[in-house]
């Protein structure tokens, strides 16, 4: 994007930002792509310049041109005031928590959080005196309740990964704006594109952009988006735990950036079309999918939210563990495998039953979470029915 791009104060669309963001291909020699920089040492050319650190780069680990032009590229897609890559979304996750607590410290944690998330606060933080409750996630502003005056942030994450809970962020944040607590977000699911974090009071926004944003089952990265007031603990807390990515794996997450807003439409489109086909058979119990009528917070969701991802559950009625895996071990287009978020549909089985605490999952039979890709859902349907059968079949 050109210098004068930037200064326009025409608003560009979100579809046109993931394409433009980030890039400056005339101060790479007219290519379009940011270059790859790999590299530690980063050479001075004075003694005076390096005891000043006086230039842009200083070490391979602080930063190179390849990380920041996504990080660029994503605090303005997703609206914040700057952006930190790590390598990975959990790292992502503790790196902004650690940012924020300290000894004493007391956090509020979704009870429907992505599982490690909760395996780091249980055995990490609480090594570090740092307590944490877990609340309900429906609760609302009901989670005035919860905060001590040891309290210093609270955790979210709409929907919930496998059980999608959709959270009231914004009667969320005005309870954390009342007790000057932060506000953390896991904003994955929606991709900054379908939610806008920063306009429901969220001063931190975490994407796993191994996700969506990378978009290809290929790399492994992390991004922590920061308002201005943020933004200088994150840094502070990227740089003292030596946080940083690899320059290839920022380059897939540039790439894939580009092409964000046609591949979510497309997960969206398809995605919904088969929670519906899956709502209608007789052998799920319910789908748990935010865009559906039937969902308990749909009407939160279709306030809150732009769109909806390729990522949803649904519960089967009752099976036995062989009927399940007769249905998934037959299954051509559907991997068994953890992530999501490429262009390949994906399936896993799960039960929150054991790592839930605020809350009690009760469900008629096996839960099964699906990620729809980009393959025609016709295949995809014609290869669940074949599972349905299998299942039927295996008594």
């Amino acid at each position: 994007m050109s210098s004068s791009d930037k200064k326009s104060k025409r608003k560009l669309h979100q579809a046109t930002n993931v394409v433009h963001s980030g890039r400056d291909p005339h101060a790479n020699f007219g290519f379009v792509n940011p270059p790859v920089y790999r590299g530690s040492t980063v050479l001075f050319p004075t003694v005076e310049k390096l005891l000043k650190r006086d230039q842009p780069y200083v070490y391979g680990r602080t930063n190179t041109p390849t990380a920041k032009a996504l990080e660029e590229a994503i605090a303005q897609v997703e609206g914040g005031e700057a952006t930190a890559l790590t390598a990975s979304g959990y790292q992502a996750v503790s790196t902004a928590i650690l940012a924020f607590v300290s000894a004493g410290s007391h956090i509020l944690m979704t009870d429907s959080v992505y599982h490690p998330t909760r395996s780091f606060c249980d055995k990490m933080l609480s090594k570090l005196n740092v307590e944490t409750t877990y609340y309900d996630p429906v609760i609302g502003a009901g989670i005035e309740g919860l905060i001590r005056p040891n309290t210093v942030l609270i955790f979210t994450e709409s929907p919930g990964s496998q059980t999608f809970e959709v959270q009231d962020i914004p009667a969320i944040a005005k309870v954390a704006k009342k007790h000057d607590l932060w506000l953390l977000l896991d904003n994955t699911w929606a991709s900054p594109l379908y939610f806008r974090p920063f306009e429901h009071g969220v001063d931190v926004s975490i994407q796993a952009a191994t996700k969506y944003i990378v978009g290809h089952a290929d790399a492994m990265l992390g991004a922590i988006t920061s308002t201005a007031r943020a933004a200088p603990h994150i840094a502070r807390s990227k740089d003292l735990m030596g946080v940083c990515p690899g320059s290839e794996e920022a380059y897939l997450g540039s790439r894939g950036l580009r092409t964000l807003a046609t591949r979510l439409a497309q997960h969206q489109k398809s995605g919904i079309e088969m929670a519906n086909w899956l709502e209608n058979r007789p052998e799920v119990a319910r789908v748990l999918h935010p865009a559906l009528p039937s969902h308990p917070q749909h009407d939160i969701w279709k306030r809150d939210f732009l769109g909806a991802s390729g990522l949803f559950s649904i519960i089967l009625k009752p099976a036995t563990p062989a009927q399940l895996a007769a249905m998934l071990d037959g299954l051509k287009l559907f991997g068994m495998g953890f992530s999501w978020g490429g262009y390949e549909s994906l399936v896993i089985p799960f039960d929150p039953s054991g790592y839930r605490s605020a809350t009690k999952w009760e469900a008629e039979g096996p839960a099964l979470r699906f990620h729809i890709g980009l393959e025609d859902v016709d295949d995809l349907k014609a290869d669940l029915e074949a599972g349905f059968k299998r299942l039927g079949a295996a008594r």
